[in-house]
């Protein structure tokens, strides 16, 4: 009897670890992956790969997410469509979260402050674009004396360097951004409908300083700071000047339930 209950046992394990989705293995990792990271601190790349290993290999169908679902059918006439946010979880290490965007939604250029995010499409086609700071201090800059710019007199205004410009079509690898590098400030544009799971770790949070803060882009040649030339072998157009804005008027991102595979949180 006991060699039988042994095996018993046994088989129950194995059945627990097959029943393990996708999802909970994701959370898992993340739970480990982020538990010694904090502000600032980029996971290990055995952590990295680790994560970006269990997204790679996620579809849509790990979490739930349908084509046909009524978030991508686009009911607006005028400005952003709307876009459905579906919360998985969220901890003081890390939260986990999809985007639901229909086809023209845009998430406007935005940071992540201190943050490692990984961002997985898990289906459509997405133009991403992002930049990273090109050092750490804001310059009052000052529009050229042209009177088609939209922007006159000095501005308070910090230059980046753009990351990525490109579109992106599921099935695709996971996209990593990092708090200085990588294209920390980036802008989605849903060229159809898209999915994206995203992992923040850590999570914004107002209270700690890490809130979303988005940005609008003006072309390097509309201003003029002389302590800001590039080198002559660099192109100009890999530059711009960004600056601080509100959220934009208009922009809706609505939370909806969660209806794919539980996650057990620990």
């Amino acid at each position: 009897m006991g060699m039988e209950k042994v095996t018993s046992d046994r088989k129950k394990r194995r059945m627990r670890q097959k029943k393990v989705s996708a999802v909970q293995k994701l959370y898992d990792a993340c739970s480990e992956v982020f538990a010694n990271c904090g502000p600032g601190v980029i996971p290990s790349a055995d952590g990295i790969k680790r994560l970006t290993d269990i997204l790679n290999d996620m579809t849509e169908l790990d979490v739930g997410v349908r084509r046909n679902m009524p978030y991508f059918k686009v009911k607006e006439t005028e400005g952003f469509p709307k876009i459905t946010y579906l919360h998985l979880c969220e901890c003081e290490n890390f939260s986990i979260g999809i985007f639901l965007l229909p086809p023209s939604g845009v998430l406007p250029l935005h940071n992540h402050p201190q943050m490692t995010v990984f961002s997985k499409l898990l289906f459509g086609t997405m133009h991403i674009k992002a930049y990273d700071w090109v050092d750490d201090a804001a310059s009052m800059a000052t529009s050229k004396a042209d009177s088609s710019k939209a922007v006159a007199g000095p501005v308070s205004v910090r230059l980046a360097k753009l990351n990525v410009n490109s579109d992106f079509t599921a099935p695709c690898n996971t996209t990593i951004l990092y708090p200085t590098h990588g294209g920390n400030m980036h802008c989605f544009t849903a060229l159809t409908a898209c999915a994206v799971l995203d992992v923040l770790g850590p999570p914004y949070c107002d209270p700690d300083g890490r809130h979303c803060q988005y940005y609008r882009t003006h072309p390097y040649t509309d201003f003029t700071v002389d302590e800001k030339k590039l080198p002559d072998d660099e192109k100009i157009e890999n530059y711009a000047w960004l600056e601080d804005i509100d959220k934009p008027a208009g922009l809706s991102v609505v939370g909806a339930l969660y209806n794919g595979p539980k996650i057990i949180e620990k």
